[in-house]
């Protein structure tokens, strides 16, 4: 176990679940994993993925075959910002501040597949590891809160949306659909993601169950104490390793006044004051805290997992298995997308040429 200080200040296709078994050592029983606990460079986001990438060199120094981000890291989580609402907005007025500061995060996000995604892709295969990186993904004029996933290879492997924005994030956040709930099966275990309250979804928690995960990352922007228990219980029920983590900010890693403001907090903090103290951490599929948490800066912070707990635990309880009882409770996910425009036309054209091409051939 390791908490390490950080010294930091048109991509390729997805690859589809369950598919990739190669860019690591398939027969390890153990897997060096890293939970980075730092801050993004809010607005900056060439800034932000340099810094990502001095804190990938860094845990790849330290033999971490799989590296997971924050919540937003790259895109930024907006703390301490209503957007105007529920303050002052003008719904008529293209030039209220509150919609330029929509603007400015809007830009700050980064399309799904894109330069930054070839980018993060260059890195974990640069360093050879697996990584999971929290980001605000773009698309069109809708942002959503994603986490990206890489192999060693430098592929994009996919993403998943947050299903379920919290609060007042859905003022910003689209919402996800049921297409993008991956679990991938690595040679390092089978991995994926929930973000943040997401975790509190008992039946979305069961999806992944269903999909064998393994190695269950919780990128986060949580820093309440009470969040340890919610990390605890899925380990525990899921019989997984569980990784969550959250970003450590003080307010001056936002732009200062009057650019970014916080609100709710009766008057603006100092830039020391910290904004979120992290308690990122990593825990084993029996419950016991194996790195963290941490409240005290960015950090690096390092566990090695032993695959073994993870039998160990599933021969007490097995959630989707041996202590399943589907004749009487029972899910089904919907996992196809929900897009809100689809035409119809290119399907029909499909029909007539096939309908064409079987004429044709009851010619001959």
């Amino acid at each position: 176990m390791a908490m390490v200080p950080s010294s930091s200040g048109g991509g390729p296709p997805v690859i589809a679940e369950v598919e990739m078994n190669s860019g690591a050592d398939s027969g390890a029983t153990t897997v060096r994993a890293t939970v980075v606990q730092a801050s993004t460079v809010f607005y900056d986001t060439p800034a932000t993925l340099d810094k990502a990438e001095r804190l990938i060199e860094e845990a790849a120094g330290y033999g971490s075959q799989l590296v997971v981000f924050p919540e937003a890291f790259v895109g930024g989580y907006p703390r301490g910002s209503t957007f105007g609402f529920g303050i002052n907005i003008t719904i008529g007025n293209p030039k209220d501040k509150s919609k330029d500061e929509f603007r400015k995060y809007h830009a700050a996000a980064i399309d799904v597949p894109g330069p930054e995604v070839t980018h993060l892709a260059a890195m974990a295969g640069k360093y050879k590891i697996f990584l999971v990186m929290g980001v605000i993904e773009r698309e069109g004029y809708t942002l959503y809160c994603s986490v990206l996933f890489f192999d060693p290879l430098g592929r994009y492997l996919g993403k998943h949306r947050k299903l379920m924005p919290t609060a007042l994030e859905r003022i910003i956040w689209g919402f996800g659909d049921g297409s993008t709930i991956p679990v991938y099966d690595t040679p390092l275990g089978k991995i994926g993601a929930l973000i943040c309250w997401e975790n509190k979804m008992p039946l979305l928690r069961t999806a992944l169950y269903g999909k064998g995960i393994e190695i269950y990352c919780a990128p986060t922007a949580d820093s309440r104490q009470v969040w340890q228990a919610s990390m605890t219980h899925i380990a525990l029920e899921g019989g997984c390793f569980v990784l969550s983590a959250n970003q450590f900010c003080r307010r001056k890693d936002y732009p200062p006044p009057p650019e970014y403001v916080f609100s709710g907090l009766g008057e603006e903090p100092s830039p020391d004051t910290v904004v979120c103290p992290g308690g990122s951490v990593i825990i084993s599929p029996s419950g016991e805290v194996l790195a963290g948490p941490n409240y005290e800066g960015e950090a690096l912070i390092t566990a090695d997992l032993d695959l073994g707990e993870i039998a160990r635990a599933k021969f007490d309880f097995d959630v989707v298995g041996h202590y399943a009882r589907p004749e009487v409770l029972s899910l089904v996910v919907n996992d196809q997308p929900h897009l809100p425009v689809s035409f119809t036309s290119a399907a029909e054209n499909e029909k007539t040429s096939a309908a064409k091409s079987d004429s044709t051939a009851r010619l001959y």
